[in-house]
């Protein structure tokens, strides 16, 4: 049976969690591999600054990468995008037992905000402190976002940004830490494919757009977000 290479960040969770634990987009692959006849292979993508995963992608590491991204502008020049199959954005979370006034991030006066190389939080942190609504911004390596919220309590960093699935999962471990605002951005997530493969593209097209028509895609969105809608931009859970 043919293979589905398909790039991710490991652990990423709730999309992907290490390669026996599951997630969303492991899922959502295996069931488009299926669809298509294939076999879904997850590769590991190992780099510290997450657009790097689209040079790996552009010189054939994958077919295809699944791993909570967002579409921009800028990534669109690097790879084709299916349909979003999942509208979210992003968080702030903080340790409310060290910080109990911060409540969003108009509360960041002095406070430095940790993101993740890569991370379309960077943008929206970086704009608040050109604002000055914020002091700093505190740059970890991809995949090191519970290094960043482990920072929390030590005032290694007063505030961590990132998408808002991912924080709601990693704080559900972490006493004191809670997620106090959501709804920051809307951003389209979506799974890339190289910009040369246009075959792939329409085949996987085609069999993501039966998945949510079948309610597959709805069953999985359910499991590991909470709710079935495809727009949980602004969803408390």
């Amino acid at each position: 049976m043919e293979t589905l290479r398909v790039g991710a960040v490991f652990p990423d969770p709730p999309f992907n969690g290490m390669p026996d634990d599951g997630g969303l987009d492991i899922e959502l692959m295996t069931a488009i591999a299926d669809a298509l006849g294939m076999t879904a292979e997850f590769i590991p993508y190992d780099g510290t600054d997450f657009n790097g995963i689209f040079d790996a992608l552009n010189a054939g590491a994958y077919d295809c990468v699944a791993s909570g991204m967002t579409v921009t502008p800028e990534r669109e020049k690097k790879a084709k995008f299916l349909a979003p199959y999942l509208i979210s954005g992003q968080a702030l979370a903080v340790d409310t037992r060290r910080l109990p006034r911060v409540h969003s991030v108009d509360d960041l006066e002095g406070l430095t905000i940790g993101v993740q190389q890569g991370d379309t939080g960077m943008p929206i942190a970086d704009e608040l402190v050109a604002a000055g609504k914020a002091t700093s911004v505190r740059v970890y390596d991809r995949g090191a976002i519970r290094a960043a919220l482990d920072d929390l309590p030590t005032g290694g960093c007063d505030a961590v940004m990132t998408l808002a699935p991912v924080l709601t999962e990693l704080v559900k471990t972490l006493d004191g830490v809670e997620v106090v605002q959501r709804g920051l951005s809307a951003e389209d997530i979506a799974v890339a494919v190289s910009l040369t493969d246009q075959q792939l593209f329409g085949r996987m097209s085609v069999a993501q757009a039966e998945l949510e028509d079948d309610g597959t895609l709805q069953r999985i969105r359910r499991k590991w977000l909470g709710n079935p809608y495809a727009d949980q931009s602004l969803a408390a859970h």
